[in-house]
């Protein structure tokens, strides 16, 4: 699996309007809590592959900062990030994590 771990750049944040409270009726994390995965030191970045037929899509598995760990898919728009869905990593997710984390470590 190719990822990355860094973003270089300045990170700005663009909201589509009807993702805006989405994920807070559905998953219980705002929109400030989702941006706050992508300044997690150890934040896991890949491609979503399979969901790229219109757009370039990304995931991150990062640490919120109330240390939720989130799985965020994204994709970048002008320059932007443009969060699509943010929730709470499942065991899989946590495990991918905490192994690649550890291993980095090493």
């Amino acid at each position: 699996m190719n990822y990355i771990k860094i973003f270089n750049d300045d990170i700005l944040f663009e909201w589509d309007e009807g993702n805006i409270i989405k994920n807070v009726k559905k998953h219980n994390i705002t929109n400030e809590e989702s941006e706050s995965v992508f300044f997690d030191t150890n934040k896991i970045i890949y491609k979503d592959t399979p969901h790229s037929n219109n757009e370039i899509r990304y995931i991150i598995l990062g640490k919120s900062k109330f240390n939720k760990l989130l799985f965020t898919v994204f994709t970048e728009r002008n320059r932007k990030i443009r969060i699509i869905s943010t929730r709470i990593a499942n065991k899989k997710e946590v495990n991918f994590y905490e192994e690649e984390n550890r291993v980095t470590k090493i």
